[in-house]
């Protein structure tokens, strides 16, 4: 008779009870990561996206152009105007393989504020920018409740959560009635005092009760705040609407902090998902964009192949 020892036995006790908790994970998805293909796994994909400000050219043109020919399929610009130039990225995108994958923030004020007032600014300008996304058919507009910075801000209690997640119904539907969803951004603690793990956003998703309302991952941020790429992901279950990627060390093109940028258990976790969605770029560089970004991509690949 095999016989198990305590530290295998709880090893796989503890794995069972992750995936039971992610709820959210069809059971033949958890199959499939052992080997067996299922339809979820046959979903998963890496589409890459770059940040507007990512890859290098003077023009949207010349920028889009440097994308299509990495094979990045993902264009991330920011909230701020984009009502004004909703018909300016359909032109730029018109027979291109690139679709708006997020939308970059952009909002006023803050969900998060002890005036009334500053809140109602913050759902006025992300109804205007969740409008501005259906129509580029993008899948989210990102939105952090509260950064660091923004002052005076309700206390962090049960009461605070609850008008946050009012907040948020109306803003989901608003999303949802417009084709798009409303995407909950967790950051690291010295950004924000309030949101900074994946499976406490997919908890807010579930608690303000519309389908307009998700989340998503970023990996600079995981890095600070989360035991597990894998672990993080994994709890975000169908919540998971968008992934930002960077450099681990110092927030620059993944490959600029070398054997730091390891991304498979993540990659794993979008696979066990049957995640289909964007990995977008938010980060810096320290040298040639131009050099630099096709090596990432690469990466990248490798990596997810690997996963």
């Amino acid at each position: 008779m095999m016989k198990t020892s305590r530290r295998n036995f709880i090893k796989t006790s503890l794995s069972g009870i992750a995936l039971a908790g992610a709820g959210a994970i069809p059971f033949a998805s958890c199959a499939g990561a052992a080997g067996k293909a299922t339809p979820e796994n046959k979903a998963a994909e890496l589409k890459l996206s770059f940040q507007e400000g990512i890859a290098p050219g003077e023009t949207l043109a010349e920028k889009l152009d440097f994308m299509e020919k990495l094979g990045v399929v993902g264009f991330e610009p920011g909230g701020s105007g984009l009502e004004n130039r909703v018909q300016e990225i359909k032109d730029a995108l018109n027979g291109r393989s690139i679709k708006v994958s997020a939308i970059c923030a952009g909002f006023k004020g803050f969900l998060l504020a002890a005036d009334p007032a500053v809140r109602q600014e913050c759902i006025n300008s992300m109804k205007t920018i969740l409008a501005a996304a259906g129509e580029l058919g993008s899948v989210g507009v990102i939105l952090v409740p509260g950064f660091n910075g923004q002052q005076p801000a309700l206390p962090h209690t049960q009461a605070t959560r609850d008008v946050l997640c009012e907040q948020l119904n109306e803003l989901g539907d608003y999303a949802a009635a417009h084709g798009t969803t409303l995407i909950l951004e967790p950051l690291h603690r010295n950004e924000a005092f309030y949101l900074r793990q994946v499976a406490d956003a997919a908890s807010i998703c579930r608690d303000a009760g519309s389908p307009g309302v998700r989340c998503m991952g970023d990996f600079w941020h995981m890095t600070k705040e989360e035991s597990s790429d894998m672990g993080a992901l994994i709890s975000a279950g169908s919540y998971l609407q968008h992934v930002h990627i960077a450099s681990r060390k110092r927030r620059s093109i993944p490959v600029e902090d070398g054997d730091a940028d390891n991304y498979v258990e993540g990659f794993r976790a979008l696979k066990m998902l049957g995640y289909d969605k964007y990995v977008s770029y938010e980060c810096g560089a320290q040298g040639d964009r131009n050099t630099l970004l096709p090596e990432s991509v690469k990466l990248l690949r490798t990596q997810w192949e690997e996963a």
